[in-house]
């Protein structure tokens, strides 16, 4: 009997142990279901504590237009209108073919008040955005790989007038394919004033005297980088610093906080 009793302490022991230790050794909960989580707290009201979950998922590299469409809708019930216009048009980076994110968009510009030209200042982004939406990229090379084929193709069959139209024709519009990505790659980095009465800066610096003020909602090109500040030029031709965090990149994701 004291056999058995010493065998039921020793287990009861390890099962408290096991009940201690195993929830710190217990894996992270997934992108989903933090994802959800987030989805959670924002139908509770609390914004703050869901918008803080989807920064965090997409400094991670969990990005999706789902995620920013989300981000939006908590960042409008907080009242950030300009941070719902710019983690809109971040979804339409990811996916330019919602047509719903496109509407939205439009929604929020025209209560903002700010002309289309506002938020689309750098026509080249455009179309990059069309080049990803219609994968011109892969088009482009499919198109020239199957004028490569053609044209060697001919070395054998010289006679072969239809086989020659197919090489020259393809090849024509693989590198008309080709151009629009092309160019827009070399189009200007793009933000979007996130904070409403951003100051606009003479200077990179903690000291700068305020030269100006930004609009919220809109969206401005990035000139130059430096540490916490980007360069930046509004509407009006204005130019000068802001602060990374009132000016929030197109282009990239969002960093994580150090």
């Amino acid at each position: 009997m004291r056999l058995v009793a010493r065998r039921c302490r020793v287990a009861l022991a390890a099962a408290a142990f096991l009940a201690i230790v195993a929830p710190a050794h217990a894996a992270p909960p997934s992108p989903q279901a933090r994802f959800r989580q987030a989805g959670e707290l924002a139908r509770s009201g609390d914004y703050p504590k869901a918008i803080a979950l989807y920064e965090e998922l997409a400094a991670s590299g969990y990005e999706s237009a789902s995620l920013y469409w989300n981000w939006a809708q908590a960042a409008t019930a907080r009242g950030a209108q300009g941070e719902a216009l710019w983690a809109l048009l971040r979804a339409r980076e990811i996916d330019p073919s919602d047509r719903a994110v496109q509407r939205e968009i439009e929604r929020l510009r025209e209560g903002a008040n700010l002309d289309r030209a506002e938020i689309s200042p750098e026509p080249l982004a455009a179309v990059a955005r069309t080049a990803r939406r219609f994968r011109l990229d892969l088009v482009a090379v499919l198109l020239l790989l199957v004028s490569v084929g053609a044209h060697a193709a001919l070395k054998w069959q010289r006679s072969a007038t239809r086989l020659a139209s197919v090489a020259w024709v393809t090849l024509v519009l693989g590198l008309l394919a080709a151009v629009v990505p092309v160019a827009g790659s070399i189009g200007r980095p793009t933000g979007t004033v996130v904070r409403r009465g951003a100051p606009l800066l003479d200077a990179a610096s903690p000291t700068a005297e305020t030269s100006g003020t930004l609009r919220e909602g809109e969206v401005v090109p990035i000139l130059e980088v430096s540490g916490n500040y980007v360069r930046v030029e509004d509407s009006s031709g204005a130019r000068g610093w802001a602060l990374a965090s009132d000016v929030r990149s197109l282009v990239t994701a969002p960093r994580r906080a150090s």
